[in-house]
């Protein structure tokens, strides 16, 4: 079970922040203007949070769903998290190590209780018919 709660663990973050920007469409999109990202680019982020978040809940397409999640997670704390800000370095290293979980996915797969492998752990891919 630990690879089911784990996923729900990474992704929760990205889903609820997701469906929170839809709600806060107008702000979030001139929070992102303000710092030098185009307000158009903001309905790509809302589907990359809540549909790749879901698709690493469920374990659908996760290493490469999460290959994307891991890089918009570096880029996300380049672009509004600067290291440099004592205030934001938590953040910083909250989204590396987010990104870091994204990269153990990518490496190994989703684990059981997931479309990719199944209930057993087991890759479709490698099953027998």
């Amino acid at each position: 079970m630990s690879a089911p709660i784990g996923r729900f663990l990474l992704v929760a973050i990205f889903i609820y922040s997701g469906i929170g920007k839809i709600g806060g469409y107008a702000a979030t999109q001139g929070y992102m203007e303000a710092m030098g990202v185009p307000g158009f680019m903001l309905p790509l982020v809302i589907i990359l949070e809540v549909l790749g978040g879901i698709a690493i809940l469920v374990g659908f397409k996760a290493r490469w769903v999460a290959l994307l999640m891991a890089g918009f997670s570096i880029v996300s704390a380049l672009i509004f998290h600067p290291f440099n800000d004592p205030e934001q370095q938590n953040n910083f290293l909250k989204n590396f190590a987010m990104a870091g979980g994204f990269l153990m996915i990518f490496a190994h797969g989703a684990g059981a209780f997931s479309f990719d492998e199944g209930m057993d752990g087991t890759r479709i891919e490698n099953r027998r018919v």
